[in-house]
């Protein structure tokens, strides 16, 4: 999120466990610290006023193993007991990445009791998590926050691709609100100058990247859609992208006449996160780096609504 937040004229820090992603991010000129967040705390950070994250999806994603989304009762349980201060079991988990969807919250309860508490959080995740965030919200609205959440479509934001996050802003002095949309959201059939005349249009591949520049084609997805990995989903270059996930190296570019035209480079699928022309891609393992990332429009658009 930390690119998001230099868009919106913030100075940020980030904790970052994977080696690759802390060579992108050093190679970008983000400050970092290379580590497991759960070592650190807000005495770390003392001058940081504003809390953001964006935990691993992969276990409540719909892409993922799912664990995440099946143990939804433990984590739910888990955000009233720290809330009440009674320690937490985290062999209850069956996977690490599931319990780190707890962290910002231990953030920022560490800040609140430390006499510190941020002026803003923002945190971003998959739209399964929503349930977790309008549980933080309980907890924080009782440490005198205002908070808002809900699930916004990151082609609302000027990313070419479609895309739902689910999302908490959290002010200790003002309201909460969630950004407003700029740009029409897509929906299938409706041309890309139609629908609200008060807003944008979406934007389509051909609109962020030129790898295929003058010619037609149709991206092939490379997941299934309703759970049969034989149908796949398909748009053309006239649409918006589908979500970017760190497979979308994957997915095959096919011109009208069947032909295979060369796959998406890490260049082009970082376009279509968002990122800008000109960003390095450092390390190994691209593909995945971009599709964990927050899209930057989107984190700009949270930052702004939140300070």
């Amino acid at each position: 999120m930390c690119d998001g937040a230099r868009r919106a004229g913030l100075e940020s820090h980030g904790i970052e466990w994977d080696a690759n992603a802390v060579a992108t991010r050093l190679a970008n000129r983000l400050a970092t610290t290379h580590g497991d967040v759960r070592e650190f705390g807000p005495s770390d950070f003392p001058k940081a006023t504003v809390l953001a994250g964006g935990p691993p999806c992969q276990t409540f994603s719909v892409s993922g193993s799912g664990s995440g989304r099946r143990q939804l009762e433990i984590v739910l349980a888990a955000i009233d007991d720290m809330a009440g201060g009674v320690p937490i079991d985290w062999t209850r988990f069956d996977d690490d990445r599931t319990s780190l969807v707890l962290e910002p919250l231990r953030w920022a309860l560490d800040a609140h009791c430390a006499g510190r508490a941020y002026a803003a959080i923002v945190l971003e995740q998959v739209p399964s998590v929503l349930p977790v965030w309008d549980a933080y919200a309980t907890v924080l609205r009782g440490l005198g926050y205002s908070v808002a959440t809900g699930v916004l479509k990151t082609e609302q934001y000027g990313l070419p691709q479609t895309r739902r996050r689910a999302v908490l802003i959290a002010r200790l002095n003002g309201v909460a609100k969630l950004p407003e949309p700029t740009h029409r959201p897509y929906r299938k059939g409706v041309p890309q100058g139609g629908g609200d005349q008060s807003l944008l249009p979406w934007a389509a591949m051909d609109n962020a990247i030129d790898q295929h520049a003058g010619r037609e084609y149709e991206v092939v997805s490379n997941y299934g859609t309703g759970g049969d990995p034989k149908n796949r989903g398909r748009r053309t270059n006239r649409q918006p992208a589908f979500a970017v996930t760190g497979k979308a190296s994957r997915n095959r570019v096919v011109a009208p006449d069947g032909t295979e035209l060369t796959r998406f480079t890490p260049a082009s699928i970082g376009l279509l996160q968002g990122f800008p022309e000109g960003w390095t891609w450092a390390g190994d393992d691209l593909s995945q780096q971009i599709g964990n990332a927050c899209p930057p429009p989107l984190a700009e658009a949270l930052f702004r609504s939140a300070t």
